[in-house]
């Protein structure tokens, strides 16, 4: 695809026909959101997008989600870009103020809808930092450190971060900027145990791989236990990628483990919006 036009609907209506609201919501940064990967108009695990977006409504704002008005403008908006495309769905309130941050709010959404996004092929290198989000269970809009950490770690030579929750051998693996990673023992998948934000991607995947009989594990990895592992790979909604490198730790490529994992997320059906 040479061009693609952005679509953006605030509450169904075209965004630009209400710049104040989106000026707000640069204000206040306040809100929740999602991601999801569309194709043909059809979106994997999209009952795990709704949970995720009815809890951060209850946590954030005291609110239900209307699921029937979110899916009616996510298909307009995937429609509207061509029925492939990233689409991303953003909960605010034009009407939050900092100063009575507990008072009753009309919850606003905004859907966009941008280019598909490729996955790189080429294993990553990542470096280590020590930092964990707050609310990690919640898909906030509190991004700045991701990218800041990540920022900081491509100015260093590498490809992006992974967050871990100390200093030293004994600090546990938590996730990576906007991924989370598992690791290949050889014989199973290892999932690091640490706070940090669910992915729908690792859900459908750990479901996939289930189904396959792939031994898995969900429990600490500290870092001093990288060196022992085979392979790691980083996993969201927009796919896997391989892991080269996460500090002096390195992986061989492991095309097996990848075809392994690819099969694994294909078992996620496609349902449309």
């Amino acid at each position: 695809m040479d061009t693609f036009a952005p679509v953006a609907l605030l509450n169904g209506i075209a965004a630009d026909t209400e710049p104040n609201a989106l000026l707000a919501l640069a204000w206040s940064n306040y809100g929740h959101f999602t991601t999801l990967r569309v194709r043909g108009g059809a979106v994997q695990g999209l009952g795990l997008h709704f949970d995720r977006l009815r809890q951060g409504n209850a946590e954030l704002f005291d609110a239900a989600l209307d699921d029937a008005a979110v899916r009616e403008w996510m298909r307009q908006a995937s429609a509207a870009s061509g029925g492939d495309c990233s689409l991303r769905v953003t909960l605010f309130s034009r009407r939050f103020d900092h100063r009575r941050p507990a008072r009753e709010l009309e919850v606003d959404v905004l859907v966009t809808a941008s280019a598909p996004v490729v996955p790189a092929l080429r294993p990553m290198r990542v470096r280590s930092c020590a930092w964990l989000r707050t609310l990690p269970h919640l898909k906030h809009l509190g991004t700045f450190p991701l990218h800041h950490h990540r920022r900081q770690a491509v100015l260093a030579g590498c490809d992006d971060v992974l967050f871990v929750d100390g200093e030293g051998a004994d600090a546990r693996v938590a996730e990576g900027s906007v991924w989370n990673l598992g690791f290949w023992d050889g014989e199973g998948v290892v999932w690091p145990q640490a706070p940090a934000l669910r992915g729908t991607g690792e859900r459908l995947l750990q479901e996939g791989l289930a189904g396959q009989g792939v031994a898995q594990q969900i429990r600490p990895v500290p870092m001093a236990e990288l060196p022992r592992f085979r392979a790691a790979f980083a996993v969201n909604a927009n796919g896997m990628r391989a892991i080269a490198a996460i500090d002096q730790a390195a992986y061989a490529e492991t095309p097996e483990l990848m075809r392994l994992l690819d099969a694994a997320a294909a078992q996620a059906a496609w349902e449309s919006l």
